[in-house]
């Protein structure tokens, strides 16, 4: 099997922001842990199979349940995201990942972003990409949540933007009044129950193809493609940490 390393690039873009000053007299560096966290990701393999030339699989797992927890790899792609996300046109759409049986069992009882829908226990994985097909904004819901009700919380974190690109999913007037409220041009199809006709730019809605591609992109990493992970922290960390390797880095 064929081991993944991060390259000089991708390191230089990442060592900046680590943690500092981390306690281990013996303490496997951040450089080799990191790529093995990468390597569990793409190939999709259980935790305790990581490789050893990454360090002992548990530290390797240790290191990434908690700076989960910490909220660090959102926090990574974010300071990558804001070095040169360009939104004057933002395309929004979610991504359906089944559930596998590993990821249930969470302590709490909570659902863990996993609901029941057309294709079973899935987590919907929603994201907001820039100009150029960048994601730039995840958020996690079950899977039986629908797109235009997740939108306004997504949007949150959109910034300044000119166009809003999304597909019949997000038709709803609550959300065009909102969108240009804020002096944004929904790019939004309407749906064929509508009484009347929808006007969008064609033109632009053509562009809408990034984000799906940002999706397949993704989910070349196995463990994005489906979701092993019983908490919705660890999972929404692994598809940030897929994200900032795959188009920030």
């Amino acid at each position: 099997m064929a081991l993944f390393w991060l390259s000089d690039e991708a390191w230089a873009a990442i060592e900046p922001h680590l943690p500092k000053n981390q306690p281990g007299a013996r303490r496997v560096d951040d450089r080799r842990v990191i790529s093995g966290i990468l390597h569990v990701l793409k190939v999709g393999c259980r935790w305790c199979d990581c490789p050893a030339e990454y360090g002992p699989s548990t530290t390797v797992y240790n290191r990434f349940n908690r700076w989960s927890h910490r909220g660090f790899w959102l926090k990574l792609l974010n300071a990558l995201v804001d070095t040169g996300a360009v939104t004057k046109s933002t395309s929004i759409d979610s991504t359906y990942i089944k559930a596998q049986r590993a990821a249930f069992g969470a302590k709490g009882g909570s659902t863990q972003a996993i609901g029941r829908s057309r294709g079973g226990w899935t987590t919907k994985v929603h994201a907001l990409t820039d100009v150029i097909g960048r994601p730039y904004a995840l958020m996690l819901t079950p899977g039986n949540v629908s797109d235009v009700k997740a939108a306004p919380a997504l949007l949150e974190r959109a910034g300044r933007m000119r166009y809003l690109l999304g597909d019949k999913g997000y038709d709803a007037d609550r959300l065009r009044r909102s969108l240009r409220d804020v002096g944004a041009v929904p790019v939004i199809p309407g749906r064929r129950n509508r009484k009347r006709t929808i006007r969008y730019d064609k033109d632009r809605y053509r562009g809408r193809h990034l984000i799906e591609n940002a999706f397949c992109r993704l989910k070349d990493f196995r463990r994005v493609a489906t979701r092993y992970d019983k908490l919705a922290a660890n999972f929404l960390s692994g598809v940030a940490l897929a994200t900032a390797l795959a188009f920030w880095m």
